[in-house]
């Protein structure tokens, strides 16, 4: 079967104190109909890929950006699947760019990476000064329940602020220093990134509020074996580390610092998008 290329094109505008999209697409990744549960200006938008994962040669290209003044939070309906591969590895890319003034939750659901899988998961994020950014990037490593542990294959993540901030990572099955020794995941199957990020520094008092904040709700938040740590590497980042032996505290707990970074970053209660639910 020959791998499968998709490409997305979105484009995030305010006209008329309301967030419009314009999107084209080739192959099988998809945006559904705009919803606006809280306000014109805030534009909710669920991405589909119905064949439901990646497998050895697929790639996944994402091309998003958010205009001045306009808001966008964009998530999927289901978790995101890198299969076994033969030898050709998948990739999924986004490419986001934030005008000023403009805001972007970038909030996928998990990503699965499966035992024997070729995987990168890449997202590059350019906030022009006064843009901000909420993300995560959530990710699970096999099948631990199921008895398909992540045990060969690699998962490479590569998270970029161009002249801000580069992460970049790759998980090999068989490395066990890293996957169980204690300087590594030490067992953990389950891990999260979760940013606050501004193209412009942060004031340091809003800079403060926000970890406070973070680390009070990630402290509420966890169960006992969930780790977590909030840090500000970087004037304009605030970052949120989790580690789990299952990814449904983890994302509980990415959720719980979300929902008090909009209220105490942005004024804005948290509306769960929907789609979460069903």
């Amino acid at each position: 079967m020959a791998p499968w290329h998709s490409r997305l094109h979105l484009q995030f505008s305010s006209e008329a104190e309301r967030t419009v999209l314009r999107h084209r697409h080739e192959g099988g990744l998809r945006a559904l109909a705009s919803h606006y549960p809280e306000a014109p200006g805030i534009c909710h938008q669920v991405l589909v890929h119905p064949p439901g994962g990646l497998v050895g040669g697929d790639i996944l290209d994402i091309d998003l950006s958010v205009q001045a003044g306009a808001h966008a939070l964009v998530t999927t309906p289901g978790a995101g699947r890198f299969y076994r591969s033969t030898g050709a590895p998948a990739r999924q890319t986004l490419e986001a760019r934030l005008a000023s003034g403009a805001r972007l939750e970038w909030l996928p659901l998990e990503t699965l990476a499966y035992d024997a899988c070729l995987g990168e998961n890449r997202s590059r994020f350019h906030l022009a000064p006064g843009a901000e950014l909420i993300a995560w990037d959530l990710l699970a490593l096999g099948l631990p329940a199921g008895d398909a542990a992540f045990r060969a294959g690699r998962f490479t993540q590569h998270v970029e602020l161009p002249g801000i901030w580069l992460e970049r990572g790759c998980i090999a099955g068989d490395d066990e220093v890293l996957l169980h020794g204690p300087g590594g995941l030490r067992g953990h199957t389950a891990l999260a990134t979760l940013l606050f990020a501004a193209g412009s520094p942060l004031a340091a008092q809003r800079r403060d509020a926000l970890i406070e904040t973070a680390r009070q709700a990630a402290d509420a938040a966890a169960v006992d074996e969930v780790l977590w740590g909030a840090t500000a590497p970087h004037a304009q980042i605030i970052a949120v580390r989790v580690l789990g032996h299952r990814i449904e505290p983890v994302a509980a707990l990415c959720r719980a610092v979300w929902t008090a970074w909009r209220r105490v970053g942005w004024g804005l209660e948290a509306c769960v998008p929907r789609v979460w639910s069903t």
